[in-house]
């Protein structure tokens, strides 16, 4: 091979790296920013809370949880159908969701089961304030502000949260890393580590695994000032001690049942995980209402 031959082929591979970075860059920006309706840029539009519970036939009170001086947590206070409630549940949603998208059709099973409730909004998204997310980092300091919160307010125990996967995983690094106390998590469709979530939907796409996912996880760690290639939940399972329940697809083409069964393993409290055969990553409610609906019942039942 020619010198001349072998500087080009240099050449090529730098600007395929270079290129690679770019579009990293640029497609990581916009899955973790949001813009308002119509506003122009990058981003995705912002998941607002169209739907409203009483739509649903639930009686409901929006607060806000302050954060800091400038932003806030827009909630929504459900109470129990029943005179006296079983306890309360704090509802979190997934990824590009929120709280009048995701949590309305798990929150009416919860409500006439005789739980009140408070549905959240993460930062970023529906009414709280900002524009940004961090696939479950941040978030897990807004989970500890609600469970705050929800203790100020003296909401009934046993307290008890829901996520559906980025929430659920917000949730393992709440009670792992923020020291979040309460009295048993639901998590619904985890993901296991960072990295390898984004390597799943790589392969999806039919894009290279490797080296995109790196650069995906590292430009978004610059982007948000954290560090995603520690985001594991797998590892925040290890810190969790209260009663657990798993809820999965096994169908879900973003997370095996293998990997799934490695964070289910690594918990140290009381845990059950119930597989829902016919269902992928979606709301495992709407897929399976009378399995989801017996499986939540029995598991807080035994709290």
């Amino acid at each position: 091979m020619s010198k001349r031959l072998r500087k080009r082929l240099w050449q090529a591979a730098l600007l395929i790296f270079l290129l690679l970075n770019l579009l990293s860059y640029v497609g990581v920006y916009g899955f973790t920013h949001y813009r308002s309706p119509g506003q122009f840029g990058f981003g995705q539009t912002r998941p607002d809370s169209s739907k409203l519970p009483s739509e649903a036939g639930l009686a409901y009170i929006t607060r806000r949880i302050p954060v800091g001086r400038q932003a806030w947590l827009e909630t929504w206070l459900i109470p129990a159908s029943h005179a006296s409630a079983q306890g309360t549940v704090l509802l979190f949603p997934g990824n590009g969701g929120s709280k009048g998208s995701q949590l309305l059709a798990p929150a009416q099973v919860l409500h006439n089961l005789g739980y009140d409730l408070m549905l959240v909004d993460f930062r970023g998204v529906g009414g709280s304030s900002g524009n940004t997310s961090t696939v479950g980092m941040r978030e897990a300091e807004d989970v500890a502000l609600a469970v705050r919160f929800a203790q100020a307010q003296k909401l009934p125990p046993p307290l008890v949260l829901y996520g559906v996967s980025m929430g659920s995983v917000a949730i393992l690094k709440g009670v792992a890393q923020n020291k979040v106390a309460v009295d048993a998590i639901v998590l619904e469709l985890p993901f296991v580590r960072l990295l390898d979530a984004v390597r799943s939907r790589l392969r999806v796409l039919r894009l290279p695994p490797f080296p995109v996912a790196e650069m995906i996880v590292f430009w978004g760690s610059v982007q948000h000032h954290v560090n995603g290639f520690t985001h594991n939940p797998v590892v925040y399972a290890s810190e969790v001690k209260c009663p657990t329940l798993i809820l999965q697809g096994q169908l879900d083409k973003w997370t095996s049942l293998a990997e799934i069964r490695q964070l289910f393993d690594q918990l140290k409290g009381r845990k059950q995980l119930v597989i829902f055969p016919e269902a992928g990553h979606q709301l495992l409610v709407t897929a399976d209402q009378q399995l989801w609906r017996r499986s939540v019942d029995q598991f807080l039942e035994a709290i």
